[in-house]
């Protein structure tokens, strides 16, 4: 029997400052996330700009997350 299990591709913008800084601390201290959540760091979350948001839905992002 073949299973098919959905994995979403999600998107993780994290301001530099607050959850970037969490996400490297979780690196360290070898604690697992899913290998499917990319994150990207961005300087600040209160600045991101829509379209890349948008653009990363566009290029097959299941999901997006914008953390500050």
């Amino acid at each position: 029997m073949e299973t098919n299990q959905f994995v979403p591709d999600i998107i993780a913008f994290c301001c530099h400052y607050c959850a970037y800084a969490a996400a490297d601390l979780a690196g360290s201290m070898r604690l697992a996330y899913p290998a499917a959540v990319k994150v990207v760091e961005i300087p600040c979350s209160g600045k991101l700009d829509p379209l890349y948001v948008l653009r990363a839905f566009e290029d097959g992002a299941d999901g997006v997350m914008v953390a500050g």
